[in-house]
């Protein structure tokens, strides 16, 4: 193999490649299970799948629910 083939240069690429991702709750999903939690009343109902505990409204006082581990911290 010589200097001038390429095939094995590498870019100069700001690509983030394998493990570049944000992980499990630092990007913001909390998985399965767990509350949402009205922030103003403490009101505490089940997490639902699929659905952001901030489009949820507190069925006590109607203020937006927040999710459980975001209260923890």
């Amino acid at each position: 193999m010589n200097n001038t083939d390429k095939t094995t240069d590498f870019g100069s690429g700001r690509g983030l490649g394998r493990g570049g991702g944000r992980g499990r709750n630092k990007g913001g999903a909390f998985g399965v299970g767990g509350f949402c939690i009205c922030a103003k009343c403490g009101e505490k109902v089940p997490h639902q799948q699929g659905i952001k505990c901030t489009t949820v409204k507190c069925p006590r006082c109607g203020h937006t629910m927040v999710r459980d581990e975001l209260l923890k911290k």
